[in-house]
């Protein structure tokens, strides 16, 4: 039922209880987990900010924030702010691959001929300017709650 009205799959409602994301919920006499209003809303709350691609550690943070009604919103901003950089340095990134690639594609021939500017460039070793489609960013890791 949670799962359904908050668009989390039943696997990852345990998943964020295994690492501690969300408390775990109540049990029924049946087994089944029980979640109240609040849980659905909270699980709505995960599953938007993971929509915006926030790490598991950023989602948080910003669970920590949500739920503290005496925040500022400076460190939700300071936050979604940083997000937004990562995320504008990730889509440069991406652009410089795809100028990359489109010359090496127009560079190839495509025909019977054995040479490949295309492997060529994969083999070079590549220039230290050269962009990089890896994420800066640090490893999910998120910290059970106490």
């Amino acid at each position: 039922m949670a799962a359904e009205q908050s668009g989390v799959s039943a696997k990852m409602i345990r998943y964020y209880e295994s690492i501690g994301l969300i408390e775990a919920a109540d049990r029924r006499d049946n087994g089944y987990r029980d979640y109240g209003d609040m849980e659905v809303a909270m699980l709505q709350f995960v599953r938007r900010t993971r929509d915006l691609g926030f790490s598991l550690d950023e989602v948080a943070s910003l669970l920590t924030l949500w739920r503290n009604r005496r925040r500022s919103s400076r460190e939700v901003r300071r936050l979604a702010e940083k997000h937004l950089a990562d995320i504008d340095a990730r889509i440069a990134d991406m652009r410089a691959v795809s100028r990359t690639l489109k010359r090496l594609v127009h560079a190839c021939h495509g025909d019977d001929r054995p040479e490949c500017p295309i492997l060529d460039d994969l083999a070079a070793t590549p220039a230290p300017s050269t962009p990089t489609t890896k994420s800066t960013r640090a490893p999910n890791r998120i910290r059970k709650a106490k």
